[in-house]
């Protein structure tokens, strides 16, 4: 096993195009000169989620995940480092070269692919065993007969039988070389506290549940046993390439039919899914009776805007199911809901009846989501006044998730109808609610950013296995953490940001001594690793050092090399260019004098070519090569960071981005070392109080140094005051 190498992932991310990606998975509108669409890693109101092409990133302005297609994979389909770049791979029909893995990256992608391998064996032996073994025909089969379940969907969703044998699987999956550890990793086989090894399955029917891309993550067992200590139904635990909170049972062999027909329909069961595909509905997908999560809505949303609900006429099962109505309403889906006739639940329904009367009779019954709840609970309260004062308050909650205004209204208005309160005093409530929710989410909002503080000062490098990539916490770039002090983040923060937007772009001449009559060029990148070395400063704030010196490591190593390849293509359009400017001048020109004059110009337009093709490759090149580096925590935090562009300063006219650098860099240099003076007085200041008041000579020679600081920060509070510029630009 190995690991893609350098040359050939770097081909693979100069083929990769990120709205061409993030397409395959987001719809995009053009928005100037990137893309917006809804964000796919929460519940996205209105979009917020943007994609750059030209920087080669995506940024959601609402959660603040931002990152290159990579990680977008990554995140978006549970996938590890190596497996994202060999699905670009694959897109773009590009070979794979690998490297040798470390040990450490040996024994996590061969822990994960183990676990695939065991689950891919399980199903088969488990589709064997329902269809070669008598107890499997006897017992399995003809559970599925007696369902109504026909061959096509037992091979369709690959539906198995577990032998009623206490280690059956287990012997074989040992006989053809399968790890124990592994086994009981997948939860396919249980360890007891006394060492003794079981099938998990044992005695069940087995429903196999598929990721989105079709790969084995799980299983689900239903006992056929009528016992009541049994167990109905048995699942599959939370492991590496397993978590219940981001699955929905069929979203594998439903998701075309869903984009097709642009809505998703849910129920709750394996055999409800199975059926309605039998009856020719196959836009249908299981929460498998677990609560609904956010993941599983967000996998909804990919590939639709609108959710059918189907529920039987359960009234328990339906309250049950009240909490998933407001996450749906919340993501901002259009929610409908389905009560199949008394008697019926969806399987049975499907079952007895052909697929055009179970889409005529989804069409007919749909039932907005307010009204329904109006029914439901209103039902329940009868004439207890405070039992339907708590279900109006419970039906004007989910009317405060509703995004749409208008729909607020509308909805409003149709509850007061029905539940006799005038609008106007349920408008009231409603505004109240709103407020509550918002504060409510101002506070967890809060939270989560101090604890992403915490976590994100709390990252030490890069040097983590592909499998601990994908699970790393982001780097927080809006707040210090703790032990930083609040200007000196600030100061760092913005001083990367040039790095990486601006890095090794021109700014300024300067002279080695005074004897030297010969100046030497330097890029924006140069200069602040002088004006830092200068005055020994390093930056505090672990992550961004990351950043520095990789960036450091790029100028000094690949930038020559790389700025020399791409001046074949600086010359290319350079000299098409000039071509058809020729050529049009030839086919206008009235007279020599012209034709002199426009050549002059055109000339004059392909220098000034090739000066901003030039600076946009300089300033670009760094942010380009950390873009490509294997850690996710250097790869979000480039993201991040170059999602806007600097706003430099309005005093001076964007006439010369070179002059407004001259300005801004020093200045972003010189905040940073005021900071840092600042600090110093303060930390030396809070000694003064330590020290005993008897040791005259200690408290002298501390004052001293404060005063000495303070002069030099009254230095660079003039500098950065008056805009002195230092470097001398070229002529």
């Amino acid at each position: 096993m190995g690991m893609i190498d350098r040359q050939t992932i770097d081909k693979i991310l100069d083929a990769t195009e990120i709205v061409d990606v993030v397409s395959d998975f987001v719809s995009l509108k053009k928005h100037g000169s990137s893309y917006l669409g809804l964000c796919p890693f929460h519940n996205d109101r209105s979009p917020s989620f943007s994609v750059s092409p030209s920087r080669g990133i995506f940024k959601c302005f609402s959660c603040g995940k931002a990152g290159n297609a990579v990680s977008f994979l990554m995140d978006l389909e549970s996938m590890s480092y190596g497996e994202a770049l060999k699905w670009l791979a694959k897109k773009y029909n590009i070979e794979v070269k690998e490297r040798e893995l470390s040990s450490a990256e040996r024994e996590a992608e061969a822990q994960r692919e183990a676990m695939f391998a065991a689950n891919e064996f399980a199903l088969k032996h488990f589709e064997s065993t329902l269809k070669d073994t008598p107890d499997g025909r006897n017992i399995g089969l003809a559970y599925f007969r007696e369902r109504g379940i026909n061959d096509a969907m037992i091979e369709k969703f690959h539906l198995g039988y577990s032998l009623e044998r206490i280690d059956d699987f287990y012997t074989k999956a040992r006989a053809a070389g399968f790890d124990t550890d592994i086994l009981v990793d997948t939860g396919l086989c249980i360890r007891t506290d006394s060492g003794r090894i079981y099938d998990r399955f044992k005695g069940r029917v087995i429903y196999p549940v598929h990721s989105l891309s079709g790969r084995v993550v799980a299983f689900g067992g239903r006992t056929l046993s009528h016992e009541k200590t049994v167990a109905k139904y048995v699942n599959s635990p939370e492991s590496k390439i397993y978590s219940k909170s981001h699955q929905l049972y069929g979203i594998y062999q439903a998701r075309n039919a869903i984009a097709r027909k642009k809505y998703a329909i849910m129920v709750e069961g394996y055999m409800d899914v199975i059926s309605m595909h039998q009856a020719g509905v196959e836009n249908v997908v299981a929460s498998s009776g677990t609560s609904l999560t956010d993941g599983q809505i967000a996998m909804i949303k990919r590939f639709a805007n609108e959710v059918v609900l189907i529920y039987d006429s359960d009234p328990a099962g339906i309250k049950a199911s009240l909490r998933g109505i407001n996450m749906l309403i919340a993501a901002g889906l259009s929610l409908k809901v389905v009560l199949l006739p008394d008697g019926d639940d969806p399987d049975s329904f499907a079952q007895s009846h052909t697929s055009s009367e179970v889409e005529e009779y989804i069409d007919t019954h749909k039932t907005d989501l307010i009204g329904f709840k109006v029914d439901i609970l209103m039902r329940d309260a009868a004439d207890d006044p405070r039992r339907r004062a708590e279900a109006i308050n419970d039906i004007l909650h989910s009317i405060a998730l509703i995004p749409n205004v208008v729909e607020q209204s509308i909805y409003l208005d149709e509850c007061a109808t029905k539940v006799g309160v005038p609008s106007s005093t349920l408008g009231i409530q409603l505004k109240r609610i709103i407020l509550e929710q918002r504060e409510t989410d101002f506070r967890q909002k809060q939270r989560q950013q101090a604890q992403a503080s915490l976590e994100g000062g709390d990252n030490q490098g890069d040097n983590k296995s592909d499998e601990s990539q994908k699970d790393s916490p982001a780097v927080n770039v809006t707040s210090a953490p703790t032990s930083i002090p609040k200007q000196i983040f600030i100061a760092e923060r913005d001083i990367i940001r040039y790095i990486l937007r601006y890095g090794m772009m021109y700014l300024c001449d300067v002279y080695p001594d005074d004897q030297s009559d010969t100046p030497v060029a330097m890029s924006v990148i140069d200069y602040i690793e002088c004006e830092l070395n200068n005055d020994n400063v390093q930056f505090s704030y672990e992550p961004f050092a990351q950043v520095w010196q990789l960036a450091i490591e790029a100028r000094n190593s690949l930038w020559l090399t790389s700025f020399q390849a791409h001046q074949p293509e600086i010359d290319k359009q350079c000299q098409a260019k000039l071509a058809s400017g020729i050529e049009q001048i030839r086919q206008e020109a009235l007279d020599v004098g012209e034709i002199q004059r426009r050549e002059e110009q055109l000339h004059a337009d392909i220098d000034s070519l090739r000066n901003t093709l030039t600076d946009e490759f300089a300033a670009s090149f760094i942010r380009d090569r950390l873009l490509r580096h294997e850690s996710r925590q250097i790869t979000d935090l480039v993201a991040q960071l170059t999602a806007n562009r600097v706003v430099l300063s309005k005093m001076y006219p964007r006439a010369d981005i070179h002059e407004e650098l001259q300005v801004q860099v020093p200045l972003a240099v010189n905040t940073l070392k005021g900071a840092i003076l600042k600090q110093q007085i303060l930390d030396l200041t809070n000694q003064l109080t330590t020290i005993s008041t008897d040791d005259r000579a200690q408290i002298d020679s501390v004052l001293h140094k404060i005063k000495e600081l303070k002069e030099i920060s009254m230095n660079f509070d003039k500098f950065n005051g008056e805009i002195v510029i230092t470097p001398t630009a070229r002529k």
